[in-house]
């Protein structure tokens, strides 16, 4: 894993997904991009959030360039301050559980980094993807990761990649948690498009993406999960096209799941 050959991004336990894209920032100046963390004057600021209702039991919500499918139990909200990079939607029965230092019973955080906003060269979020936002999933007590499936993996040419690397990641699996002593599954997708072909897809101005679902384990978490996960969008690319522009034809979301 790229985890290993890059030094100063350990970071174990599991947090808020807030506290993991914050953890962006400590990666980022763990590289020597300190001076260039300044959120510029430019950033946008949270969109309305909408919900469109259908006769099934889930709904459609969107934020901006975010849009998910979510039972129809779960209460959504916009993440993201006004001043902050980090967009997108979050959702459960209970949203504020993102905020807290353990893992959600239940819920869905998709999630992007504007990187106009944040200000250092694309290729450096290979280290936010590939170290802290990996390891708040498999680095803690109550949670392990069962199957972890990356299907991008360059080196950027400053932690002595190939010179032309793209500095690209693009990575996704599924593992289990106890919270509160109940089961649960959850799955995930991370991606860090830096100059690679990820880049043509989704939002043009997206340093990294996450997404994260968990569900109370049962038989049907696994079906609930991949449809969640491949229902969502960024700028009206599905998680499935994403990963298909990475590496065509080499991946199947279902099966993951």
């Amino acid at each position: 894993m790229a985890r290993s050959r890059v030094a100063g991004l350990c970071c174990r336990g599991v947090g808020g997904l807030r506290r993991v894209i914050s953890i962006l920032v400590v990666g980022l100046v763990a590289a020597g991009c300190g001076d260039a963390m300044g959120t510029l004057p430019g950033s946008p600021v949270p969109s309305e959030l909408l919900i469109r209702e259908s006769p099934s039991p889930y709904r459609q919500v969107s934020a901006g360039l975010v849009s998910a499918v979510i039972p129809d139990a779960w209460r959504p909200r916009v993440a993201g301050e006004v001043d902050d990079p980090r967009q997108g939607i979050i959702a459960g029965p209970r949203p504020g559980d993102w905020e807290l230092d353990r893992p959600p019973g239940e819920g869905l955080a998709a999630m992007w980094v504007d990187g106009t906003a944040v200000g250092v060269p694309s290729d450096y979020y290979y280290l936010a993807a590939t170290g802290p936002v990996l390891d708040v999933l498999t680095g803690s007590k109550q949670c392990r990761a069962t199957r972890q499936h990356v299907v991008v993996d360059h080196l950027p040419a400053y932690a002595q990649g190939a010179p032309d690397s793209p500095g690209d990641y693009v990575a996704n699996g599924h593992g289990v948690c106890t919270v509160r002593n109940h089961p649960t599954r959850w799955a995930y997708f991370v991606a860090a498009p830096g100059y690679g072909p990820v880049r043509e897809v989704g939002i043009p101005s997206s340093g990294l993406y996450l997404v994260v679902a968990v569900m109370p384990a049962s038989p049907r978490a696994p079906f609930l999960l991949n449809r969640l996960l491949a229902r969502t969008e960024f700028n009206g690319s599905s998680v499935s096209e994403m990963i298909a522009a990475a590496q065509p034809a080499t991946f199947q979301l279902a099966r993951l799941l």
